[in-house]
């Protein structure tokens, strides 16, 4: 085995979390998974396959050649890039199929012009920031900027309207009639572009996880999942309204056991100094694997169902672990950092709150050199 450290991707749970979704919004309304930042850190390839084995309609990514290699893996499901295309990579997202998001007017007008030249007819969807504040056509414009692309781009077919939801996680009150009001507006400048082009856009779409776990007059005719696919909930405060079963497990084995006297030091900076005799374990983990820094001295891994602390800093390729002044623990014993040994868990939730983060980016910094299996 080559790679000591390694996350197992568990394809059913995520199928599993997958088919909930569809269960819940129902069978006509259409799901787009998020696979961006290389599916969250669990393998966009690999989970393309499994969107399009599961029946998903879309796949939505943040780059062009996310979107790209998931085409050239053989997905033939619609691929929807979140942002525009700079103009560099507007053949390359036409040549590969990708239905591009537009905000204003010169972009798009490049884009007719990629298209025009290439000979070939491409799908946008027209981005409305109604509270994001991140990119978007401001909506007092989104009725003529429509217009300008069917009227003015032969080559453009206006299939899509969408926005994107800034506390559709948050279940407070205040952050709930926000969203429940964002989407009354959204849905009138939906009417009104619709009104201006004369007819209507086929694929309205607002709604992310936090949507459609409690927003359900969002969905429309398309739902947009992200980190729920992978078994998470985008806030601890989200109405959980469906079971969700974690896509991921992070692991590494036991290289070193060595027995220490009290008050020897150990790892970078000598932060840590051993409070008694003490077995210390080293783990070829680091931060250049996305087991983080500050995770020294705080951090915890499971060996053998039971939970060891991270004794001093986290170095780039090796952590260790206090064992106490007896253990069982040897060189080769499997090391869980993110999953179940015996009764103990350790979560991504854990992570987020110990690093000061979401979720999100707990998946997503795990480095590519630590190897996917899929199981």
């Amino acid at each position: 085995m080559l790679y000591q450290t390694y996350a197992k991707i568990h394809l059913d749970n995520i199928r599993d979390n997958l088919l909930a979704i569809r269960e819940k919004v129902g069978p006509n309304v259409k799901i787009c998974p998020a696979l961006k930042g290389n599916g969250y850190g669990h393998g966009s390839i690999a989970l393309a396959h499994l969107a399009e084995e599961a029946g998903m309609d879309w796949i939505g990514v943040a780059t062009v050649p996310e979107g790209m290699d998931i085409r050239k893996a053989g997905i033939k499901l619609p691929i929807l890039k979140f942002s525009p295309a700079f103009p560099d990579e507007m053949s390359a997202a036409l040549e590969n199929d990708l239905t591009l998001a537009v905000i204003e007017r010169e972009n798009i007008q490049l884009l007719q012009e990629t298209a025009k030249n290439m000979g070939k007819q491409a799908r946008v969807h027209l981005k409305v920031d109604t509270g994001m504040g991140r990119i978007g056509v401001q909506p007092e414009g989104a009725p003529d900027l429509a217009t300008f692309i069917e009227k003015q781009c032969p080559n453009l077919h206006l299939e899509g309207l969408f926005t994107h939801m800034p506390v559709a996680d948050l279940a407070d009150l205040d952050p709930f009639l926000y969203t429940e009001n964002e989407i009354i507006e959204f849905k009138e400048i939906l009417s009104q572009v619709n009104q201006a082009i004369g007819r209507d856009i086929e694929i309205a779409h607002c709604a992310n996880s936090g949507d459609v776990l409690a927003h359900p007059n969002s969905w429309m005719d398309m739902v947009r999942p992200g980190i729920m696919i992978y078994g998470y909930y985008p806030d601890t405060s989200t109405s959980k309204t469906l079971y969700l079963k974690p896509g991921m497990s992070f692991y590494s084995r036991v290289s070193f056991v060595k027995k220490v006297k009290e008050g020897t030091p150990i790892s970078y900076g000598q932060t840590w100094v051993a409070p008694r005799d003490t077995y210390i374990a080293t783990v070829p983990v680091g931060y250049a694997d996305g087991y983080n820094r500050l995770f020294s001295s705080r951090g915890r891994m499971l060996i053998n169902g039971r939970s060891y602390q991270v004794a001093g800093r986290v170095c780039m390729d090796q952590t260790m672990l206090d064992l106490g002044p007896e253990t069982d623990v040897k060189a080769g014993d499997q090391v869980v950092l993110l999953g179940q040994s015996g009764d103990q868990v350790i979560s991504a939730y854990e992570w987020a709150e110990k690093l000061g983060t979401i979720t999100y980016e707990v998946t997503t910094q795990i480095n590519p050199r630590v190897k996917r299996y899929y199981e």
